[in-house]
Parts: C-alpha cells; sequence; structure tokens
C-alpha cells in the first residue's frame, strides 16, 4: 500500500520557536561562507582550479562558495560514469529507489532551516520563499517516490486464452539535468530525482549562479545511499559544458529549466543526430511566461489588488509563473491599479536576512541591467506609476515598478522580463480581457479574479495556460496539487509534480508470452 502524500507545511515564522531555528539556519551557513566545493564524477570528488564563485546578490562581497567548474574532458568523464552507473541501477528495485527518496526527504525536512537560510544567502530568497523552495524540494523527494511505487508494475492490458501480456515502464538512460537559479533547490531536486527514481542517471549542470545550494543537495543523495555513479556533479558554462552534454550521443533524454532563448536552442541541438546515436533524444523543458491576471468589474478589488502584487513582487518577479500583466476590465480599473500602486509602496526592499523584507535583490549584474533597461522602455511605452528605481551599489536591487495604460502589444506587456516589474493594460469588457490575456507567445499561469460563474466558466475554456488559477494569484503551484507546466513557448507541458511526469522520463515495453 502506498502511503497517502501530503505536501510539507510551511513554516509559520510569528512563532517565537521557529524564527530562531531560522537565525540558526543562517548562522550554521554562516560557518561554511567560502568553502571550496568539488565536482563529483562516479562518485569521486574533483578540484579543478577553475571555479564558480558563487556571491551573495544582497551584499557582493560576501563569497558562498567556490565549486569547481567541469570542462568538456569532465563532462565526457562524467556521461561515461553515468553510462556505466546505469547498467546496474535501471536493475535496482523501484522500491529501493524511492526509499532514496524518502531518505533524502528525511535529511532536508531535518535540515530545513539551513537549506532555507542558504536559499536566502545564495539566491537572495527572503524566509518566506526560501522556505517555500525548500518545503517543495522535500514534496518533490516524496511525491515522485510515492509516483514510482505506483506505477512500478505498469499497467493492465488484455491477455486472450494461453496469452499473457504486460505492459512495463522501463527508464530510458543517461539524462542531463540543467536546473535554473530561480528556485536552485525545489526545481534542481525535482528534476533530478525525477529521473533517477525512474532508473535512469543522471549529469547535473546546476546554474552558475546558485552551485552552492546543489552542491549540498548531492552531498544529501549520497548520504541518502545514492550509489556511485547514478548522480554526477558537473556544474560550468552552458556553452562549453551545456552544449556537449546535449549533443553527447549517449545522452537519452535532456530537462531544462530556464529562458525560452536556452531551450530553443537545447531543442534544436537535441533534435540533431550524433554519430553513434541510436534513439531521438526526449526534451523536456518548461520555459518561462508572460503571465496576466484579469480582474472582472465583478470581482473582490481588494483580493484582486492583493493577488497581482504578491503574484507580481514575491522573489523580486524572477518566478517564470510571476504576474507581470495585469488585464483590468475598464469599469474598475483605476481601483484597482491605485491599490496596486498603494500596496506597492508598503513593500519592504532590503536584506533578505532580514525577517521583515518582503522583497529582496534580484539574481547578478546581468539580471540587474535586463530589468533597469526594460523600465527604461516602459516609461517610453506607459506611465511609471511607482518605482522605477535601482541601487547596485552593494547588492542588485530594484524598487517593485508599476506601469500603467500599456498597449496589449507593448514590448513591457509582451516580453519576459523577469523581475519586479508589472504592467497594467484596460479592456473594454471580460472577453476583451481574455483575448488580451492570450495575446502571448507563453502559455504558463494565468489567474482571474471574478464572481461571475459564467466568466469563470469561459475563462476556463478559452484562457489558453498550463495553470490557470480563479480568485487567487497565479504563483505558488503546490507538488500534487497544481501539477505545474505551460503551452506554447512556456515549454513543453510537462507537468512538474505531477501524476504523469515520471513516465516522461520512461519508455513503455509490451511483453507477450503464449502459453
Amino acid at each position: 500500500m502506498v502511503q497517502p502524500y501530503k505536501h510539507e507545511p510551511f513554516t509559520d515564522f510569528t512563532v517565537e520557536e521557529n524564527r530562531k531555528a531560522y537565525l540558526q539556519g543562517l548562522n550554521t551557513v554562516e560557518s561554511y561562507l567560502g568553502q571550496n566545493y568539488d565536482l563529483v564524477i562516479g562518485g569521486k570528488r574533483i578540484s579543478t582550479e577553475d571555479k564558480i564563485v558563487s556571491i551573495n546578490p544582497s551584499n557582493k562581497d560576501e563569497v558562498i562558495g567556490r565549486v569547481s567548474k567541469a570542462n568538456k574532458e569532465l563532462a565526457e568523464e562524467a556521461m561515461q560514469a553515468a553510462v556505466e552507473a546505469f547498467k546496474t541501477w535501471r536493475k535496482v528495485k523501484p522500491e529501493t529507489r524511492a526509499d532514496v527518496l524518502f531518505k533524502a526527504a528525511a535529511i532536508i525536512r531535518r535540515r530545513k532551516h539551513e537549506f532555507s537560510a542558504l536559499l536566502t544567502k545564495e539566491a537572495g530568497k527572503p524566509w518566506k520563499e526560501a522556505d517555500a523552495d525548500t518545503a517543495e524540494a522535500i514534496d518533490f523527494l516524496e511525491y515522485y517516490g510515492r509516483q514510482m511505487l505506483r506505477i512500478k508494475d505498469g499497467v493492465p492490458v488484455n491477455s486472450r486464452p494461453n496469452e499473457f501480456n504486460r505492459y512495463d515502464y522501463i527508464p530510458l538512460g543517461v539524462g542531463v539535468i540543467i536546473s535554473p537559479w530561480n528556485f536552485p533547490l525545489a526545481i534542481m531536486a525535482g528534476t533530478t530525482v525525477a529521473a533517477i527514481v525512474s532508473g535512469n542517471t543522471v549529469v547535473l549542470k546546476p546554474a552558475s549562479a546558485t552551485p552552492v545550494v546543489a552542491a549540498k543537495f548531492v552531498e544529501v543523495m549520497e548520504e541518502a545511499g545514492l550509489p556511485k555513479g547514478v548522480l554526477n556533479f558537473v556544474p560550468g558554462s552552458g556553452a562549453e559544458v551545456g552544449d556537449y552534454l546535449v549533443d553527447h550521443k549517449d545522452t537519452r533524454f535532456i530537462s531544462f529549466t530556464g529562458s525560452r532563448d536556452v531551450g530553443l536552442r537545447i531543442y534544436e541541438r537535441a533534435s540533431k543526430l550524433s554519430k553513434g546515436q541510436i534513439w531521438l533524444k526526449r526534451v523536456i523543458a518548461e520555459m518561462g511566461g508572460k503571465d496576466t491576471i484579469v480582474v472582472d468589474k465583478e470581482a473582490d478589488l481588494e483580493l484582486a489588488a492583493q493577488s497581482i502584487v504578491a503574484s507580481a513582487f514575491g522573489f523580486s518577479g524572477q518566478k517564470c509563473s510571476a504576474c507581470s500583466r495585469a488585464v483590468v476590465v475598464e469599469d474598475v480599473y483605476d481601483q484597482v491599479l491605485n491599490r496596486v500602486v498603494e500596496l506597492t509602496n508598503q513593500l519592504t526592499l532590503g536584506n533578505p536576512e532580514d525577517q521583515n523584507t518582503f522583497m529582496g535583490p534580484v539574481i547578478d549584474q546581468n539580471a540587474y541591467d535586463k530589468i533597469m533597461e526594460y523600465i527604461e522602455i516602459g516609461k517610453q511605452e506607459g506611465k511609471l506609476m511607482t518605482g522605477g528605481e535601482g541601487d547596485n551599489s552593494k547588492g542588485f536591487f530594484i524598487k517593485p515598478t508599476v506601469f500603467a495604460d500599456l498597449d496589449p502589444n507593448a514590448r513591457i506587456m509582451q516580453e519576459e522580463i523577469f523581475g519586479p516589474v508589472v504592467g497594467f493594460a484596460k479592456a473594454k469588457d471580460f472577453d476583451h480581457a481574455i483575448e488580451i490575456a492570450n495575446n502571448t507567445e507563453y502559455g504558463l499561469t494565468g489567474a482571474v479574479i471574478s464572481n461571475n460563474r459564467e466568466h469563470i466558466e469561459k475563462a476556463r475554456e478559452d484562457f489558453h495556460v498550463g495553470n490557470l488559477y480563479f480568485n487567487r494569484g497565479c504563483t505558488g503551484a503546490i507538488v500534487g496539487y497544481q501539477p505545474f507546466g505551460g503551452f506554447n513557448m512556456s515549454g513543453t507541458d510537462s507537468k512538474a509534480g505531477g501524476p504523469d511526469y515520471l513516465l516522461l522520463h520512461m519508455q513503455a515495453k509490451t511483453t507477450s508470452e503464449m502459453f
């Protein structure tokens, strides 16, 4: 009997004991700042002279750690280790593979506040955002372990007299996992363990902005009893190591989370046959969004304003699910816009180590420059209502920014900014609002704030996104509750934390025996 799955609860930081535990987590992380981290290939630790230096985005002078950087030769070594390990790992019982995930979940749960504090330091996540990231990582481990136990015996197919038929799922082979910096624990862990529990071996190339949390996760998987070579840790440059692994003849699938442009590049490269390759590579990609909250005239306007602000500015808007467009019907447009500006002006921007900070920095100088450029574009395209300023003297801080009166085709309304910027556009009526919501090349998340049942049902059919929410914000999908993934340029609609996600890492085999 598979134990029922319940998601990891979020921490209540109004409880003094929890607050102290988080501060203790920060102390623990501070005790190992600046350390060196090795590559892990076939269970061996390898140190390289070339290092990725991970810094604290809210304090550029603070080094989180120095992580050895792989090159093509080391990527090749990792690939061979994964190929070798696959021979035995694919035959390990699914129950045993699932137990590794359950053990890893228990270890992270015990060290929950330390991992969250590391996210605060390395990714600039405020307490609540970091806590949710760690909880989601635990959820992925628990959920995918249980899913594997569900599908381990395949699915029933028909048999006839004197003939017995079976339909089983078998692993694919070596997977290359290219994970993002914005959920550096949850998405990195989720994509990695989905591949592993399905019986595949993995070469993990984490984001260069957040490699220390990935190194710590690899240590957890080793402690949980994962055999050598099943998980190989090779941080490095996308252009060198990433391309090499994507192109490799022994790569069976690539699991990628990141930008549209990089996703398209991977998709194209993966489609080309390398010498000696005897399969079509599978690509699992989650590539970003331009997500809209639609507000109807028959809506709770306070709920609408609160949802827009939380979804636009949580973790500085650095989520593929973030609300970067608010489309409001003209009858209530000014009321919603003015309330959003009021609420935005109340937000605290600063060091995420302070419990009272709502919004910390953006991830790095490149992100800062890109977002500030978009703010300049926004000033030409619409009316700046609040924000629009940045300060990168100590860390990469940008004020939460609201633009109003935008044309739905404006760049601010079409291009993924990945920062604390939200644009407002006015719709004539609800039908027009849905039309505007759909006028982007993405289709990841969206929300509708309305008390009109007819309008909700229309949106359910016509608002074309993978995750649609009613009367709440458009961020914060929970594993097993709101399986996550989108349409169009948002990726391959591979629903992370959903009932069929593991099947993307497997292939079906029919066996038929005559008696």
